[in-house]
């Protein structure tokens, strides 16, 4: 991998990772994050002591071409994970979301484009809609059931384009359900666990027949690292545990971690419209394995339950649980 690198959304969950654990392979890192008025940088500015202060830090919005050519500038490699990501919020703002997704990632083609730099295009299993075969594969066919899958169809469709036509050094990794800590409050695992510990066990949630396949936080930020080295231009990787489990058991494994008595309802406005809904995604990462000879650490139910032991002692911090909400639904 080149030394000098740009993560967009490092100000993000996957991102922050993803920057500090560049920062410790002694990568010399561009974080580009989104222009707020706050003067914050997201989950930057929880990142531990020995990365703050090691990596460049440029504000802006992919949706600007000139902001991201100057991201890209004088970087051999680019790390491209910002998205608007919260499907209930893009039944709500679909127009936002093709405008940040695919047109941000446009801007991010034709920037590293010129800069002659390789790119990492940052995909979700949300693309491949309800499995039609399991495990998923990369060549599954791409079913969006939502705005915010299709917006992310079309920007991996860009980004193979840009490949095709032109020879840009693009790739994709799709990741599948990714947690850990410092993730979005509207996901279900900080839901499920934000409302564990605050309602002692009772816990509200959508749908709880449909199964995910969760990936660590960590093993995510690692794929996409080797990947960068070993991924051929024009691929398709995911990266996933090649494990599957439902919203219902999920959260009463989440109960147990904690010690609490789960007692599980269904709020009606948490769940997704009928077609909308994905009722199964499990991984085939047969492909990551092959090409990049990664192994996800957190596989299988022992590395799940590593995960979501690591996850749920982050969140017991009450510095951490206090910015969750717990009595708020996040769209």
């Amino acid at each position: 991998m080149s030394s000098k690198v740009v993560v967009t959304g490092a100000d993000g969950f996957i991102g922050s990772h993803l920057t500090e654990a560049l920062v410790r392979a002694g990568h010399e890192v561009r974080a580009m994050t989104l222009y707020n008025s706050f003067n914050s940088d997201g989950w930057l500015d929880s990142c531990d002591a020995d990365v703050r202060g090691h990596f460049e830090t440029q504000a802006g919005d992919v949706r600007d071409l000139a902001t991201c050519m100057a991201a890209v500038k004088g970087c051999d490699a680019v790390f491209h994970l910002a998205a608007l990501i919260a499907i209930p919020y893009s039944y709500a703002a679909p127009r936002s979301y093709v405008e940040t997704n695919v047109i941000g990632t446009l801007n991010m083609l034709e920037a590293a484009r010129a800069q002659g730099a390789r790119m990492l295009h940052t995909s979700t299993s949300e693309v491949y809609g309800t499995a039609q075969q399991v495990p998923i594969s990369e060549t599954h066919p791409l079913e969006a059931q939502s705005p915010y899958a299709a917006s992310k169809t079309g920007a991996d469709q860009m980004a193979l384009a840009f490949h095709r036509s032109f020879g840009t050094d693009v790739f994709i990794c799709r990741p599948f359900n990714t947690y850990g800590p410092r993730q979005s409050a509207r996901a279900v695992i900080p839901t499920i666990i934000s409302q564990a510990i605050a309602n002692a066990g009772v816990i509200q949630l959508g749908s709880l027949t449909p199964t995910r396949d969760f990936s660590f936080v960590k093993d995510t930020a690692a794929g996409m690292m080797v990947a960068m080295d070993r991924a051929p231009a024009g691929a398709t990787l995911n990266l996933g545990s090649d494990f599957e489990v439902s919203i219902g058991d999920l959260a009463r494994e989440i109960c147990e971690i904690i010690g609490v008595e789960p007692q599980i309802s269904t709020d009606e406005a948490r769940i997704r419209p009928t077609a909308s809904e994905v009722e199964r995604l499990w991984a085939d990462n047969s492909r990551a394995r092959a090409l990049l000879d990664w192994t996800p650490a957190y596989g299988g139910v022992d590395g799940l339950r590593q995960g979501l032991r690591e996850t749920v002692e982050w969140f017991t911090n009450p510095e951490h649980l206090r910015l969750y909400k717990a009595g708020r639904y996040n769209v």
